[in-house]
């Protein structure tokens, strides 16, 4: 169902962020291209070298491209990508995304990708997921077509029990996949 379908992966800075690494991996055994964007905190935890080892293609941190580079890289990965996925998927990007907010690479390439399909796994503690604000962020992303799966309750970072995990990996990758074969019906992957 993958094979050889473009999907962007952006990884912000929610501890659920090594498990971004799996899913890359698992994307990328199902024949999927990836390519990675970061977010700078999630470069805090994680490395960008581990989803380069993954995916065989370099990871994408910064509006400020390599000068060797001719390409503006959120015009150019908008372009390429067929799916977008952001996991985990902080309250700060969900916001950035309702709202249109532009201040990093990957809020810049969701402005640009409006149109493409999109799944968001959420990560955040309990009461951020619950915040009004947070609520209302979601409920304009999916009135405008964006997708999420989770966040599954259970044991946060913080220590607490509570709705907020991402989703597992593998629930994700049989997200993308329903949504590639959705989309491939009416030939928009």
């Amino acid at each position: 169902m993958l094979k050889d379908l473009n999907i962007l992966l952006g990884v912000t800075g929610g501890i659920a962020a090594y498990k971004a690494v799996d899913l890359a991996s698992k994307l990328t055994a199902a024949g999927a291209g990836v390519r990675t964007v970061m977010t700078e905190s999630a470069c805090q935890l994680v490395a960008p070298k581990s989803f380069e080892a993954v995916t065989g293609a370099p990871v994408f941190t910064s509006l400020w491209s390599d000068p060797q580079d001719h390409q503006m890289s959120h015009i150019a990965l908008a372009d390429w990508a067929r799916i977008v996925v952001v996991a985990p998927a902080t309250a700060d990007i969900i916001a950035k995304a309702a709202n249109g907010i532009c201040d990093d690479l990957l809020s810049t390439v969701l402005c640009t990708c409006w149109a493409t399909p999109t799944l968001l796994a959420p990560a955040m503690n309990t009461r951020m997921w619950e915040n009004p604000a947070t609520q209302h962020n979601v409920e304009a992303l999916r009135t405008r077509g964006v997708r999420l799966i989770g966040p599954c309750a259970g044991r946060l970072a913080c220590g607490t029990e509570g709705l907020g995990r991402m989703a597992e990996p593998q629930e994700i990758l049989a997200a993308i996949e329903e949504m590639a074969g959705e989309h491939k019906k009416v030939g928009l992957v």
